[in-house]
């Protein structure tokens, strides 16, 4: 009898995880499409020339800046993601779940350049920091910035459209 109820827990389980190892394989992984939520132009410090404009999307929830651009298999060059914090103080990213390499480029309240981490890889978990306060983060693709020729001191201005 013993045998038999240990045969038949044996067999139950087997059955058990193999239904859970195929309903496995129905899981298709998350990818997230961007939404455009404003634009956003740089412009350059010295000559106020406009260097570039954006479509963004606009992190400023708890949900929306801890979740950023995971999960993204790619974007545009055209394209972005604002964080907008309420006040300044030093900033810590970091690409867990990031499958695009990016630039973040921090800004001040006044929307200033005040430094770069520049080339992020892609599920790196190391800690990108401003090292000075800032307000805003702007992520863009990686080799953007310095493409752009992007410069402590540059500028941006951004304007978000109705959130439906």
């Amino acid at each position: 009898m013993r045998l038999r109820i240990l045969f038949y827990t044996i067999l139950c389980s087997f059955l058990f995880l193999s239904a859970c190892k195929d309903k496995k394989k129905d899981i298709k992984p998350i990818e997230i499409s961007f939404k455009k939520e404003g634009d956003l132009t740089i412009y350059k410090a010295a000559t106020d020339s406009i260097v570039t404009t954006l479509n963004i999307e606009i992190a400023d929830t708890d949900y929306d800046i801890q979740t950023g651009l995971m999960y993204r298999n790619t974007m545009q060059e055209k394209q972005g993601m604002l964080f907008v914090f309420p006040t300044m103080r030093e900033r810590f990213f970091y690409m867990k779940n990031t499958r695009i390499p990016l630039d973040l480029i921090y800004l001040d309240n006044n929307k200033h350049i005040v430094s770069f981490q520049e080339n992020a890889k892609p599920f790196d978990e190391t800690s990108l920091p401003s090292r000075v306060p800032a307000q805003y983060v702007l992520e863009i693709n990686a080799g953007l910035a310095q493409k752009w020729l992007l410069e402590v001191g540059d500028r941006i201005e951004y304007t978000e459209i109705n959130k439906e």
